[in-house]
């Protein structure tokens, strides 16, 4: 009934644990795939003993080369698995026991409010760790700061609110995921506007895993409120327009796969919003005030309203 995707590469220092975690899990009606990109560390043998040592639970899968990124490595396993619910999981975490149970019964009692044809993606709180295990922050969201009421389209254009190795999906939001579109940011991001714009995002707000963080996170934990945070991200406009302008693509990409399926509203707004690099620094700032596609928090508001 559930598929859990987990993307490894060169993870041999803690991808063991992990997996152990997820095998540990209270309901265990899930098959665990994991698609190797390559490693050459040790991880590949790590994961093969334990699809050797729990057949039919473990799948071990690798790359015939690698995909560049982690985030190529999981679409294309969710564009290969699918299954009634759908879990993504990191290499270096460690998974809570309740985590696949407590997050189903969300996503059910979803389904049940819905319906079970709308696609659906659920999504958790962390507990934000160092890499051996000490608590950085109980709660992911206070650490960055985020606010994950802001599921409306205009919102995620700009802004991601869901972090992928947190996320449940049931089949009608995977089928909307039938080719890897020309550009997107991160999978899990590409998930969200799915949901905003054609279903729904469900928070469950728990932390429901460790979420490891060892400095060689591919996409890690940012403690916004920190002074150092504050003062980087203020002089690092070359940075955040970077940033920026991969929103603007990433829009356009949205736009092109799923124009059939959007409202004329959608339409307008993704279009509009994909064409901004092309506009002026007035015309933007308008733009963004008009249709609220601007980030949440002061630091992230001051940075596109100077830079953006």
């Amino acid at each position: 009934m559930i598929s859990i995707l987990m993307a490894s590469y060169n993870g041999a220092s803690y991808i063991a644990a992990q997996i152990e975690s997820v095998l540990g899990q209270t309901c265990r009606d899930f098959t665990l795939y994991i698609c190797d990109d390559c490693s050459d560390d040790g991880t590949w043998e790590i994961v093969q003993s334990y699809a050797q040592s729990h057949p039919g639970q473990v799948v071990a899968l690798q790359n015939r080369q690698n995909s560049g990124s982690a985030k190529h490595n999981f679409f294309q396993m969710m564009l290969a698995y699918r299954d009634d619910y759908v879990m993504l999981c990191d290499q270096d975490d460690v998974w809570l026991p309740e985590k696949v149970e407590v997050t189903l019964a969300a996503m059910q009692k979803a389904e049940a409010a819905h319906h079970c044809e709308t696609p659906i993606l659920v999504h958790t709180d962390l507990t934000v760790v160092d890499g051996a295990l000490h608590v950085l922050d109980r709660s992911y969201r206070h650490a960055v700061n985020g606010n994950w009421q802001r599921t409306a389209l205009h919102y995620e254009l700009a802004q991601n609110t869901v972090t992928g190795c947190t996320v449940m999906y049931n089949r009608a939001l995977g089928d909307l995921i039938r080719e890897e579109p020309s550009f997107f940011v991160m999978h899990d991001w590409w998930l969200a506007l799915a949901a905003s714009a054609l279903g729904r995002i469900v928070l469950l707000d728990r932390a429901t895993m460790l979420y490891r963080q060892h400095g060689d996170n591919s996409v890690g934990a940012k403690f916004v409120r920190s002074p150092r945070y504050l003062l980087r991200r203020l002089l690092d406009v070359e940075g955040y327009q970077k940033e920026l302008a991969e929103t603007f693509l990433q829009s356009e990409s949205f736009y092109n796969m799923f124009r059939d399926r959007l409202s004329s509203g959608q339409q307008k707004l993704t279009v509009g919003y994909g064409r901004l690099s092309e506009t002026g620094w007035l015309g933007r700032r308008l733009f963004q005030l008009r249709n609220r596609t601007v980030k949440y928090g002061a630091t992230k508001k001051i940075a596109g309203f100077l830079f953006g």
